[in-house]
């Protein structure tokens, strides 16, 4: 790839791949039948409690006194809203833990208008948005106790994903939408519903067996593949959404926890290279998010060399080499990999996207055109155009 002056013309605007939401607090009582509302999400002024990580899971309930929060009360369930996932517009020494109130995050995180109006600073066409509260691929839902609940659950965040959120955006905010766990049937026919009204984007998991789920191994999610790979839906991955993060030792700083989940995708892609789902539906495409790309290179070659070398651990396999099936199958977004694009030769200038994770404590706003520039400066306008919005145009059907 050619090289151009750092002093170079406007960026194009960006499309982010992967930003989240706060989900307001109407969006399961105003949606839910009737008979649910009791059980089903709703939000709850109360006072902030403790927060723990037990087995790599944030366990929290209620004080007795203290700060009011805005929590969220699902079933048995309570998670309260906290500063550094809607730390947009915080100095970095303002955000921690604390559990906040809506009125204490910026209106964009959860309005769709505002959300707009935050991409117009930030030099932001179009946005991905992974959920909040169900987490990153809904399993919330698949955790419950009623399924019928869970279901309706799932499929008012996706009408209101679909009708509100991105409703009258004019294609600004892309619809991504969630699946039931349990079932793969019932996944796939949510796949298809929501296809049907231009859905090209659902949440899953990247370890589903760390969720207690059987692995993609065993051809238990085939139908659900066999849904995406029929309405050309991509399988869109969050770090995180098999829910468990990788520690060295229950004394180890945060910090630790926070670089090593990029192996928590690097797994997952290892999964789908050596199964049978990337040679079986051929025009599935999978995206892993916010888990940088530097590493990619390394993964594609070991496993190659293990493919060739170890022959008695792949037995029953395909025969090609894994990395056969990640050229225009697999993708995945950065936003602080300068090492990535140093090696985008080898990760594939078409294979990347960029994210500006709006509005964690990762993101960028409002300087995501800034960090682009810093990071793409030196590469010819072609790749630039590609990374910041062509290939999501092209694999998301925009």
């Amino acid at each position: 790839m050619g090289l151009v002056s750092p002093a170079m013309s406007a960026l194009p605007k960006i499309i982010s791949v992967d930003d989240h939401v706060i989900e307001p607090p109407h969006l399961w009582q105003s949606r839910l039948p009737r008979k649910y509302l009791e059980r089903g999400p709703r939000i709850e002024l109360l006072p902030s409690g403790e927060v723990k990580m037990l087995d790599g899971k944030y366990v929290e309930h209620p004080g007795s006194s203290g700060p009011i929060a805005a929590w969220w009360h699902y079933e048995d369930h309570y998670y309260s809203l906290k500063r550094f996932i809607a730390a947009v517009g915080h100095a970095p020494e303002d955000v921690d833990m604390v559990p906040i109130t809506y009125d204490d995050m910026r209106p964009g995180c959860w309005q769709p208008k505002a959300r707009i109006a935050d991409m117009e600073v930030n030099g932001v066409e179009a946005s991905l948005c992974f959920p909040n509260y169900p987490r990153f691929c809904g399993q919330l839902f698949s955790e419950g106790t009623d399924r019928d609940l869970g279901l309706a659950c799932i499929k008012a965040y996706n009408d209101w994903m679909v009708e509100e959120w991105c409703g009258d955006s004019g294609g600004r905010l892309i619809p991504l939408c969630i699946v039931p766990l349990w079932d793969p049937l019932l996944a796939a026919a949510e796949i298809r519903r929501n296809a049907a009204r231009g859905v090209r984007a659902v949440a899953f998991s990247e370890l589903p067996a760390w969720l207690g789920w059987p692995s993609i191994h065993s051809g238990h999610w085939d139908p659900f593949f066999e849904a995406c790979d029929e309405t050309s839906t991509v399988v869109c991955m969050h770090i995180g959404s098999g829910t468990k993060t990788v520690q060295t030792s229950a004394d180890a700083p945060q910090a630790v926890g926070s670089v090593m989940i990029f192996t928590n995708s690097a797994a997952s892609m290892l999964d789908f290279l050596t199964s049978h789902v990337l040679v079986k539906f051929s025009n599935l495409k999978l995206l892993y998010a916010e888990c940088q790309i530097g590493w990619i290179p390394y993964v594609l070659e070991r496993i190659d060399d293990v493919w060739r070398t170890h022959l008695w651990s792949h037995k029953n396999a395909h025969p090609e080499l894994p990395s056969t099936y990640y050229k225009d199958r697999v993708f995945s977004c950065f936003f602080k990999d300068s090492v990535g694009v140093q090696m985008l030769d080898r990760i594939g200038v078409d294979q990347v996207m960029f994210e500006t994770d709006y509005p964690h404590q990762d993101g960028t706003w409002p300087h995501s055109q800034q960090v682009a520039r810093d990071l793409l400066g030196g590469l010819d306008p072609i790749t630039i155009e590609k990374i910041l919005r062509g290939n999501a145009k092209r694999v998301f059907g925009l």
